[in-house]
């Protein structure tokens, strides 16, 4: 049950904000902004320098929240990301190996597709939600086009994602986003102000 109750997690709570910062203390202090904010899903990237520093504080600090680790490319980093407490896994690609660790300790995990061939394989190995990804290359109408034929599959997209088309991607189909620089720029108020304005975009939604 613990990979279906964190993927509702992440659908109830409908914004992932993808944190990449300079240090692990920046990407701490961004993380507690969009927290201040009303953000309950956070990505930490492993561009990060020390990111499973950042990764185990929040999830000590923050027991309610949703952390997880993005830019994971293979296994081994997915291994060091779940010991270090992440909750979930997001790729910018599919990887086998790791798809398969995430299966074996029942964490979800997100890989980023393009092609409905792609999304075919994270499908056949137990990925019951993946990243679309650059979300920006396609557009809020592309998640219909890809459930077409797969009406089965629960899409994220990530990249392209503003206050100005939020209302899109949900009407077309998408089951939570991910927001990285529209919701992470400028300084720590400002993240949390955006936060505010993200939150309440989205709980304006049918």
């Amino acid at each position: 049950m613990q990979m279906i109750d964190t993927l509702q997690k992440l659908k109830d709570s409908k914004i992932v904000a993808v944190i990449r910062a300079e240090s692990s203390q920046e990407a701490i202090e961004s993380s507690e902004a969009c927290i201040r904010g009303g953000i309950t899903s956070i990505e930490l990237t492993y561009t990060i320098p020390q990111v499973e520093e950042a990764i185990e504080r929040l999830s000590e600090r923050f027991p309610n929240i949703l952390v997880g680790a993005g830019t994971v490319l293979d296994a081994t980093t997915a291994k060091m990301a779940m010991q270090s407490g992440a909750e979930y896994i997001v790729s910018p690609g599919f990887d086998k190996e790791t798809a398969s660790l995430c299966n074996l300790y029942q964490i979800p995990y997100l890989p980023g597709c393009m092609t409905v061939s792609e999304m075919m394989t994270a499908l056949s190995a137990g990925c019951s939600m993946i990243k679309l990804f650059p979300g920006g290359v396609f557009g809020p109408k592309a998640i219909k086009q890809f459930k077409a034929p797969l009406p089965q599959l629960s899409i994220m997209p990530t990249g392209g994602v503003d206050l100005s088309n939020i209302d899109d991607w949900f009407e077309n189909g998408a089951e939570v986003v991910g927001i990285g620089s529209s919701l992470t720029k400028g300084s720590l108020t400002d993240i949390e102000k955006a936060s505010r304005e993200f939150v309440l975009k989205v709980s304006s939604l049918k």
